[in-house]
């Protein structure tokens, strides 16, 4: 009879059919330490585009495409804008924007864990934090509990929301384009 019972209690600890959708999102989260995904990117009014790399922790590389050809690179200390057309050169402190949360997937994790998720139109599940003046929200898709986007209220209150497609997991990568672009 013990045995039966201890047989039973593991089944049910390990049994994925019990788990909640935020248990999967993080159970997805923490397998996952590379994204690669196109994005559409609206700043207030302003909409651009391009495709994005982030390595966890605190990593990330996207281009636009368009006329201005931004470049934007974390090497997980340092954020640097580079726009190619008019070869202006931007460095912020990494800590001193959203993307410090944004990047740091232990972070998020265990911000989820504690935060309840709001079922948007039945297709997405968001987390809201609030953390150093900003405002983030997490969006993860209801079905497979991958990332799809997020919205940013950063100390100036300009809203930044994030669409993502095309995500790719884990795929390898060339950290060379970590690298903080100089200027040329």
């Amino acid at each position: 009879m013990l045995k039966f019972l201890t047989i039973l209690l593991i089944l049910n600890f390990y049994n994925p059919a019990f788990s909640t959708p935020k248990d999967k999102i993080i159970s997805q989260m923490k397998l996952t330490n590379i994204l690669r995904f196109n994005f559409i990117q609206k700043i207030n009014n302003n909409n651009e585009n391009g495709f994005c790399i982030i390595k966890y922790p605190k990593k990330i590389f996207c281009e636009y495409v368009g006329s201005k050809k931004k470049i934007i690179v974390s090497n997980g200390k340092s954020l640097v804008i580079k726009i190619k057309k008019n070869g202006n050169y931007y460095i912020y402190p990494l800590k001193n924007t959203p993307l410090d949360l944004l990047l740091d997937k232990d972070y998020l994790i265990s911000k989820i864990i504690t935060l309840e998720a709001r079922d948007i139109d039945d297709q997405f599940l968001n987390f809201k934090i609030f953390e150093n003046n900003y405002e983030i929200n997490i969006f993860f898709d209801k079905k497979n509990f991958n990332l799809v986007g997020w919205q940013t209220k950063d100390i100036y209150q300009n809203l930044n929301i994030t669409f993502i497609s095309s995500l790719k997991i884990n795929e390898k990568i060339d950290n060379k384009i970590f690298k903080l672009p100089v200027n040329d």
